[in-house]
């Protein structure tokens, strides 16, 4: 009787605030591709103007990949999110990279993840341009994108993905 009364509530649709400031790209603008072919799964990318990274959801932080370049974030809708911080990004080893979360952490949306020396990612990278990546996109149901094109982190929406 009371078990579904306590129950939680499923979520299934949840909307994602850019993660950095800056100008909003299609992924077919990325220069790589594996982000401009959606191999990785669909999404949109930032052009960033500044080094904050921030949740753009709330969620769970499921990966801190070694090289501090990409996080991972299950959304509470179960859309798994993938932050890549700059294109060729992997090569620099952590350094530039600044991470304010672990494996595990639970996250609300605007909360800081990371800092990000640009300065560092443009002069030894190929680009800062930044993917954001529903990596499961084929278990979603929509994934909308947003026509905002100058943003602030943690502010404008920019996908909105049901489940």
């Amino acid at each position: 009787m009371f078990g579904r009364l306590f129950k939680k509530q499923e979520v299934k649709e949840i909307s994602l605030v850019t993660p950095m400031s800056g100008e909003v790209i299609s992924l077919e603008e990325v220069p790589d591709p594996v982000f401009s072919q959606k191999m990785m799964g669909d999404g949109i990318a930032v052009i960033p103007t500044d080094g904050t990274v921030v949740s753009p959801v709330n969620g769970e932080i499921i990966q801190v990949f070694p090289t501090k370049h990409a996080i991972g974030i299950l959304g509470d809708n179960d859309a798994q999110i993938l932050i890549h911080i700059g294109i060729e990004t992997v090569s620099l080893q952590g350094e530039g990279f600044t991470v304010n979360v672990a494996k595990g952490d639970r996250v609300k949306q605007g909360d800081p993840l990371m800092q990000v020396d640009l300065n560092i990612i443009e002069e030894k990278a190929s680009s800062a341009i930044t993917p954001i990546i529903i990596t499961n996109s084929d278990e979603m149901s929509e994934i909308e994108k947003k026509s905002e094109k100058q943003v602030k982190a943690g502010e404008q929406e920019i996908l909105f993905v049901r489940k």
